[in-house]
């Protein structure tokens, strides 16, 4: 073999090499696109733990205030209950009492109870309203994390398809995890917009 033959046949190596080099770029090219995807899901994935967590504790606090305002509710209404049960019983008074200064003084103790019965009454009015918005918070917020926990799932799979088409570097494994991704992706966005049911 002469240096002829010998340069002609290293070019020729070397020619098959770069054409089996450039041929692998090609072929694991979606390679790439696969990492670019599974970094968006995983994305989507941080982000709709970290909101649904949030909306879980809003949700919880909403929930806790707003059992510690019916519970005064409550407190209210056995109070007022009670001035009611003495008013009826200062009215039993009167009808037996003359008028003079025991009179003059259940009349007054009746007065005031009455404004308290009032009292009590506003402040139920309040305590219920404040209560229910308390309750509309925590019945949105319930909402929106469990729009982000279905997104976690979803996208949970999607990574870990995109993981298993990257090892054994199969495209179609790869466009199968797009499935649940993009599902992911509809329901994280749906954790801030609430759009599906």
């Amino acid at each position: 073999m002469n240096e002829q033959e010998r340069a002609e046949i290293q070019k020729e190596i070397k020619a098959d090499i770069v054409a089996r080099e450039k041929a692998e770029k090609e072929k694991n090219k979606w390679l790439n696109y696969l990492s670019l995807s599974t970094i968006l899901i995983a994305l989507c994935a941080t982000l709709s733990s970290y909101n649904g967590g949030n909306h879980s504790g809003k949700s919880t606090m909403s929930q806790i205030k707003a059992s510690d305002l019916w519970a005064q509710y409550q407190s209210k209404s056995i109070k007022e209950y009670l001035y009611e049960i003495q008013i009826d019983n200062l009215h039993t008074q009167l009808l037996n009492t003359q008028p003079g200064p025991v009179y003059d003084t259940i009349k007054k103790n009746l007065n005031n109870y009455e404004q308290n019965i009032v009292k009590y009454g506003k402040d139920k009015e309040q305590i219920s309203a404040d209560a229910k918005k308390l309750e509309a918070v925590r019945d949105d917020s319930s909402k929106h994390g469990r729009a982000f926990g279905v997104a976690v799932l979803f996208l949970q799979i999607s990574i870990l398809l995109s993981s298993i088409a990257a090892l054994i570097k199969k495209k179609p494994l790869w466009y199968i995890s797009m499935l649940p991704g993009i599902i992911g992706i509809i329901y994280f966005i749906n954790g801030f917009l609430l759009f599906l049911p």
